[in-house]
């Protein structure tokens, strides 16, 4: 389960750094392209998380639908997303109508799985070396997506993560050397997607928005 020659997951992780802007703001542009990088190290890790990347990549195509559109100029950050979408009314507050691709719920979607990722590889880099990926994997789901899921969906899954390879081979697949200079790598670079989830949960929370439909 080696990840390609080229792939290098600390550079991922690190482009998160950029989401940011001095303000605070979360870069729409920059989010979209760290998160193709992260959906090219789930499908290199096989098709296990491919539940997971098909949907990330079809909210992709939609926010980057939304930044090309006529409206482009509300979509260059989260929070201005968030202003020009609720202050207009193209937010479907308690169930799917009228605007069942808005930017805020395609948004949020990314979000949840953002946290799952971010708390199975701070798994990865806490964890002992006899840990198991599957048990790694399934509590930081069961954290973090499996809320949202369907029974018969979050059945699936934790028979899928069952599948997973070892600890060392997921962090050989990182590209970055031996399974000891990966941990130390996300311990460096982990804390970029934290800062990235950490303020986009306050934007959600703050306008009551983490439970879309």
């Amino acid at each position: 389960m080696a990840g390609s020659a080229d792939f290098n997951l600390k550079l991922v992780l690190v482009s998160f750094k950029q989401c940011l802007n001095e303000k605070e703001e979360v870069l729409l542009d920059h989010y979209i392209t760290s998160w193709k990088g992260l959906v090219r190290f789930l499908n290199s890790l096989g098709t296990v998380f491919s539940f997971i990347s098909k949907d990330v990549i079809s909210k992709l195509h939609i926010m980057e639908h939304l930044r090309s559109g006529p409206q482009c100029e509300h979509y260059t950050s989260l929070q201005s997303m968030v202003a020009y979408e609720m202050g207009n009314g193209l937010v479907d507050l308690d169930r799917r109508s009228h605007h069942p691709n808005s930017g805020c719920r395609t948004m949020l979607r990314l979000h949840r799985a953002l946290h799952w990722l971010q708390l199975f590889l701070e798994g990865l880099h806490t964890s002992p070396e006899d840990a198991r990926t599957s048990t790694l994997c399934l509590d930081s789901y069961n954290s973090s997506l499996a809320a949202y899921h369907p029974w018969i969906v979050r059945q699936a899954v934790a028979v899928a993560f069952y599948t997973l390879p070892s600890r060392k081979a997921f962090l050989e697949a990182m590209n970055m050397g031996s399974p000891e200079e990966a941990v130390e790598m996300l311990g460096e670079a982990l804390p970029f997607i934290k800062q990235v989830y950490d303020i986009s949960q306050r934007v959600y929370t703050e306008h009551s928005l983490l439970n879309l439909p």
